[in-house]
């Protein structure tokens, strides 16, 4: 708790007149997704930077930060990355998903792709990125990193408040339908069977996190 209140602290003084969020977003196991919105591109390269610096700066762990290399043809093993473009027609809402593997578990990327696939083009859907990727891949301001890359990330800007919970719903469905997946609350100790991969989903709404585990466990509760 003290590494997540201190990477929030951290990311709270990049917030300027041009990045208009930035905190952790997602806590999936031993995994934390940090979400930024920016007004325009012109300091994705240094905010992104600045992130990095964050994490590398309170890791425990530095596998995948140090995976990021300025060589392509060194790149590893490193951090997942996702952008999307908001309309800006509309509030940055955006439901966020983020996998966590135990020992890199090779479906991790099927699912996610899967899960992105699902959301693909439902109504009222902007943007939808995955940071699976077949190749290597750049981070603005940051470096390369491998194919290997894995614990991956979804993002989904939602341009209407009451199809929030629809896109969670079908990214979570798809994942369920998955072999050993399983949805955790954020920020929770998770015991499951080794070969398994957990996610955790989060909604961005007006600046606003929202762990929606809470509100699917509840829905999917049987009536009798």
């Amino acid at each position: 708790e003290d590494i997540v209140y201190n990477v929030d602290e951290s990311l709270s003084e990049i917030i300027d007149d041009n990045v208009i969020f930035s905190r952790i977003s997602n806590i999936t196991g031993d995994d934390i997704t940090v979400t930024t919105i920016i007004r325009d591109d012109s300091s994705t390269d240094a905010v992104n930077r600045r992130i990095y610096d964050i994490l590398y700066n309170n890791a425990l762990g530095f596998d995948d930060l140090n995976g990021v290399n300025n060589s392509r043809d060194e790149a590893g093993e490193g951090i997942s990355y996702a952008e999307i473009e908001l309309n800006e027609k509309f509030y940055p809402d955006a439901v966020v998903i983020a996998f966590d593997t135990y020992c890199g578990e090779t479906f991790v990327s099927d699912v996610a792709l899967k899960a992105t696939k699902a959301i693909e083009g439902m109504d009222n859907v902007g943007s939808v990125s995955c940071s699976v990727v077949d190749d290597v891949k750049m981070i603005p301001g940051v470096g390369y990193v491998s194919e290997n890359t894995d614990d991956p990330v979804i993002v989904a800007s939602v341009e209407n408040t009451g199809d929030v919970g629809v896109v969670a719903g079908a990214a979570i469905g798809a994942v369920l339908g998955y072999q050993n997946t399983y949805l955790v609350r954020r920020n929770t100790a998770c015991n499951v069977i080794p070969g398994s991969v957990i996610f955790s989903v989060s909604a961005i709404m007006n600046c606003n996190i929202i762990d929606l585990s809470h509100a699917f466990i509840h829905r999917c509760r049987l009536l009798e």
